[in-house]
This record gives C-alpha cells, sequence and structure tokens, in this order.
C-alpha cells in the first residue's frame, strides 16, 4: 500500500505551514506528500513555488523522512523540477487533457509516473499501459458526493487503475477502495477542516483521520493479501 497525503495548496501560501504539513503526514503514516507545480502560481498567488522553495521543501522532506512528489501542471513546471531529479512524477487529471504530449515526455523519460484520471472521459487509459505508469481512478468533483462516485471499479484487480485519488468527504470511500483491490490511495490533507482559503480543506483529511485511514488500511490490504 502506498499512502499519499495531497498538501496540495492546503499550506494557504504559507509554505513553512507546508513544512509543519509534511511533519504531520508522516506522524500520520503517509508514505508521500503532494504539492502541486504550475498551477495557481503567478505572481502575488498563492502557490507560488520557486526553486529556492521546492529546494527547501525537499529538504525539509528529507528531514522528517518522506517522499515529496510533485504534481506536474504545464510544460514549464516540468523544466523547473528536472533540475531536481526527481525519482517519480504525479500528473494531474487536466494535465492529461491539456497537455497529453507533456505526459508522454514525462513516461518516455523512464521514471515511476502515476496518472490521475478525474477528468479523463474514456473508457480506456489515456497513455496504455507502460510499465512505469499507475493510474488512479478519480472525479474532479469537490467535494465528490456518493452519486458522483458509482463509476468507481467494484475491483481495482484486473483494472487499469492501480489506486485511488479521494476528493470525498470522510475517509470511508478510499477504505472501501481498499476493500476492493486498490493498492494506492491519495487524500487530501489538511490541519483545519473548516478553514475556507480554498476549497479543499473541507474534503481533506485530518492528521487523526488520515491516521486512521493508513491503520485500517493497511490491516485491510494485509487480510486481502492473504486470501481472505
Amino acid at each position: 500500500m502506498l499512502f499519499i497525503a495531497e498538501i496540495g495548496m492546503n499550506h494557504n501560501g504559507h509554505f513553512a505551514l507546508a513544512g509543519e504539513m509534511f511533519r504531520q503526514a508522516k506522524l500520520a503514516g503517509a508514505d508521500v506528500v503532494k504539492m502541486q507545480l504550475g498551477w495557481r502560481d503567478g505572481p502575488g498567488e498563492i502557490n507560488r513555488l520557486t526553486p529556492e522553495i521546492i529546494d527547501q521543501l525537499l529538504r525539509i522532506a528529507a528531514f522528517y523522512d518522506i517522499e515529496l512528489l510533485f504534481s506536474v501542471i504545464r510544460p514549464d513546471a516540468w523544466e523547473m523540477l528536472q533540475p531536481f531529479q526527481p525519482k517519480r512524477v504525479k500528473i494531474a487529471s487536466r494535465t492529461v487533457i491539456d497537455y497529453p504530449e507533456l505526459v508522454r515526455g514525462i513516461i518516455a523519460t523512464g521514471l515511476p509516473v502515476i496518472v490521475s484520471l478525474g477528468m479523463w472521459p474514456g473508457e480506456t487509459p489515456p497513455f496504455g499501459q507502460p510499465a512505469n505508469v499507475e493510474y488512479l481512478w478519480c472525479r474532479s468533483s469537490y467535494p465528490a458526493y456518493p452519486w458522483d462516485l458509482t463509476g468507481m471499479p467494484k475491483s481495482f484487480t484486473g483494472s487499469p487503475c492501480a489506486g485511488y485519488s479521494d476528493h470525498s468527504l470522510g475517509i470511508e470511500v478510499p477504505l472501501l477502495a481498499i476493500a476492493r483491490g486498490a493498492r494506492i490511495i491519495e487524500k487530501h490533507f489538511t490541519l483545519d477542516k473548516s478553514d475556507t482559503t480554498i476549497r479543499d480543506h473541507v474534503l481533506s483529511a485530518t492528521p487523526e483521520e488520515f491516521a486512521r485511514l493508513v491503520t485500517l488500511g493497511r490491516a485491510m490490504h494485509r487480510y486481502l493479501q492473504a486470501g481472505v
């Protein structure tokens, strides 16, 4: 199982807060923290990441012994990230639609790539199934209510999707995905669900919720691996 705590823009533009979120995510059992690169990043915007900030965030993540993963949104974001020699890359679903050639180029590097399919309308994977690509089933609704999620695979075993990227309220749907065989779970992460700076806080997990998700999810996965 791989658990990704999606920081996204829940740092509210304060990158010291992002560092504290890394710490809390690690304590909650996350394997990976994830941020977005190339989205709402103009001068004065909430996600204005520079190479200097990226370097600092990578140092913080290394200190807390947690992987920092970036969603690459645009070609210039990929150019900014490459000097840091990422070990893995995330592709947001909007990038699948807006910049498919960028995605193909990243896949061609041979790096492990995780691709979200929240905006993908097709029935088959957009880039085939190369060995270095793992797809996440997703619905890009914020929040995603039960009626938005009825298309989730009944079984991830044999599905093109290795896991699930969640925008629902609570942790029940990610646990349901694990019960159906999902091996990767991405869930938004916040220190305060009542924060209204951006829409994502309300659909995120607090450290306590994320810790429950990880504890229960890993136990469920062990039972599935044992053939139960």
